[in-house]
């Protein structure tokens, strides 16, 4: 299989690809055509069909998988297909594992990483917190198979559980380098920053918003969660519960971003810098990795993510 983060200009595409998109659009002439957005496991590139009426042009929807011949163009300084001829692929055909990305860590050794995280945790309210949600083998398993991200970052199967095991690596590493911080209060903070998102994105193929994400935001429905848990919990420390619930609130660090508080507390400003840093830094690597230079110089281009012109290290 030719997969998309393989295309060069101009090179001839006869394969199947996962339709995740189709809209009906007209040119300036007035003139129907067809957006696509297709999918493999390793990225997404937009296609254009100019001409709806070719007899080649056979019928499709989203969520299908289609056989398609085009040719690569690129137009702003990104990949797409000038589609041909295309139809919906049948079944044998394909095997879906090679359309949807997936962490490239071992699931279970992400599952053990994370049991060891909690095993670490002194305080008797918040292990018992962290163990209604990760011993409870339906939702271990939708966290597991959900991204953290519709595009951005980490987008793809496992996504979300590898995302919050960085951050709660460096939060790990950021407790032993300033002792004076409640590593407990922090470390839990950073294994339920995401947990909302487990409602906020539905699972592939779609991988994208539901209606109560689009509401609430992935913020305001985790910090409901853990908030429900915990009133579960006989005795949990008021005190407790509140921080870390205000973790959960205020870790995209500023109003704009989405965070309804801004930190107030030591550890809600580690956890909304380093959730920002690991954001950030798997953002520019999977723009590395995903797009060739645009010259000799290793330039990139300009990422309207990063807001910045982009350049692979020498």
């Amino acid at each position: 299989m030719k997969y998309i983060n393989s295309f060069t200009d101009g090179c001839h595409v006869r394969d199947i690809y996962l339709c995740r998109s189709k809209t009906i659009a007209l040119t300036k002439n007035g003139k129907e055509y067809a957006n696509v957005v297709l999918q493999d496991r390793t990225g997404q590139i937009e296609a254009k069909i100019w001409n709806l009426n070719d007899p080649a042009i056979c019928e499709f929807e989203a969520t299908d998988y289609v056989h398609v011949d085009a040719v690569v163009t690129v137009f702003n300084g990104a990949n797409q297909l000038n589609v041909h001829r295309i139809r919906r692929a049948d079944n044998g055909e394909y095997s879906p594992a090679d359309y949807f990305p997936v962490s490239e860590r071992p699931f279970e050794e992400m599952k053990n990483e994370l049991f060891g995280y909690i095993k670490s945790i002194e305080n008797p309210y918040y292990g018992k917190l962290l163990c209604s949600f990760f011993e409870d083998p339906v939702f271990l398993k939708d966290f597991l198979d959900h991204s953290a991200a519709k595009s951005v970052h980490h987008s793809f199967i496992g996504g979300l559980m590898e995302h919050t095991l960085s951050v709660a690596w460096l939060c790990n590493d950021a407790a032993k380098h300033y002792p004076y911080i409640n590593r407990d209060l922090l470390l839990t903070g950073a294994l339920l920053h995401d947990i909302g998102k487990t409602k906020e994105l539905s699972l592939f193929p779609l991988n994208d918003y539901t209606d109560e994400g689009q509401l609430l935001g992935h913020i305001s429905i985790g910090a409901a969660m853990v908030s429900e848990k915990i009133h579960k919990i006989q005795g949990f420390p008021s005190v407790d519960g509140n921080q870390l619930i205000h973790l959960i609130l205020s870790h995209h660090g500023e109003f704009e971003y989405g965070s309804p508080k801004r930190p107030a507390l030591m550890e809600a400003f580690i956890l909304s810098l380093l959730d920002n840093l690991d954001a950030k830094v798997e953002t520019v690597k999977e723009l590395v990795e995903s797009k060739a230079p645009v010259n000799e110089s290793g330039w990139l281009g300009y990422s309207k993510i990063l807001d910045t012109n982009v350049r692979k290290t020498k």
